[in-house]
């Protein structure tokens, strides 16, 4: 037969174990989120204004490219190919086959000038007119003229196995809240 006080005391011990259980499982659930679907991001300087803002924090899907190829016009966050301890944040502008060129302060992609509304001004260097090799991506800054971008050697042609994810969502400051391409 089983006392008053043992019976408290079992439920006091299945209960720390439920705790510890939800908890384990919890911090789990969060890792796998955050590794395998979404993370959260800061934004670290000028280089996408007007588009994103320093220090704006945004939801970046990283599963969608497990799903497909990043498309021309959508921001992602890679790896910089020099220290792949560092994440860049930029707009694709070509693919894989496409050809790029920059002249007279215009972007070409494919021949066809790019309409685009997001930069905050036209750019000042000139590109030569190369194909974009399959399996990259061609990316800039919408700031260009102070950017570190697929321009650059540094930077160079993105491989797709640096890209990190699609960013979605501003959701700081909340003034600023918005959806991304």
């Amino acid at each position: 037969m089983m006392t008053k006080e043992n019976s408290k005391g079992n439920s006091l011990g299945e209960d720390a174990k439920d705790w510890v259980i939800s908890i384990v499982a919890a911090v789990v659930m969060a890792l796998l989120i955050r590794t395998f679907i979404v993370e959260l991001y800061i934004v670290d300087g000028p280089s996408m204004r007007p588009t994103l803002q320093h220090e704006e924090r945004l939801v970046v899907n990283k599963f969608i490219y497990r799903l497909r190829n990043p498309e021309k016009g959508e921001i992602l966050i890679f790896k910089y190919p020099r220290d792949t301890s560092r994440d860049f944040i930029k707009r694709v502008i070509a693919t894989g086959g496409d050809t790029i060129e920059i002249k007279e302060g215009r972007v070409y992609v494919n021949d066809q000038m790019l309409k685009e509304d997001y930069i905050l001004e036209k750019t000042r260097t000139e590109y030569p007119k190369v194909t974009i090799p399959e399996g990259t991506v061609f990316v800039m800054g919408d700031n260009r003229n102070n950017s570190d971008d697929s321009r650059f050697a540094d930077v160079g042609f993105v491989p797709l196995d640096l890209i990190k994810g699609k960013a979605v969502v501003v959701f700081w400051p909340l003034d600023n809240i918005q959806s991304l391409p």
